[in-house]
This record gives C-alpha cells, structure tokens and sequence, in this order.
C-alpha cells in the first residue's frame, strides 16, 4: 500500500533546516534522526539560504508586499467614489 503524504510545520521545517546549515551532522544523519528524506532536508536547507536576505527586510509591517499590491485597492476605491461624485451630480 501506498504511504500517505506527511505535512510538516514550518517550525519543524525551519528547525530541521538549521540544522542542516550548522553541518555538525550529514544529511544522512539528520534524515535518520528526523525520519525525513536526504533530498527533503537539502531542499529545505536550499530555500532557507534562499530567503535568508528577505528577513530583514521585513521591518515592522509584518510581510512584504509590493507597490502594486498597496495601490490597486486605493485605486479600485478612487474609481468607485469618482463613479458615485458623477451619478450625485447628475441627480442635483
């Protein structure tokens, strides 16, 4: 039978990941300890120094969001207000 796919936190993920990147243990002994794959923990290690830059840069916000993602609300917003100016000054 086919086993079912595990679901790891990210806690454990960022743990297991860290660990890799310490080197004090080998793939192969922290996929024994762990009881996750070799690859799987490489894969982890690979996208924690892939995102390592972006942590700081967080600042006090929370997540990054880019420019586009701020303005389209306030400009859907804009466009819906001047909608509603026009329709009122018709009306009077």
């Amino acid at each position: 039978m086919s086993q079912k796919r595990k679901k790891h936190s990210d806690e454990f993920k960022a743990r297991v990941a860290m660990e890799a990147v310490k080197g004090v243990k080998t793939l192969s002994e922290l996929s024994s300890g762990f009881g996750i794959h070799p690859t799987v923990i490489a894969h982890w290690k690979r996208q924690l120094l892939d995102g390592a830059p972006t942590v700081f840069n967080r600042g006090a916000g929370g997540g990054l969001r880019t420019e586009e993602e701020i303005t389209a609300p306030l400009y859907e917003q804009i466009g819906r207000l001047k909608v509603e100016v026009d329709f009122l000054k018709k009306k009077l």
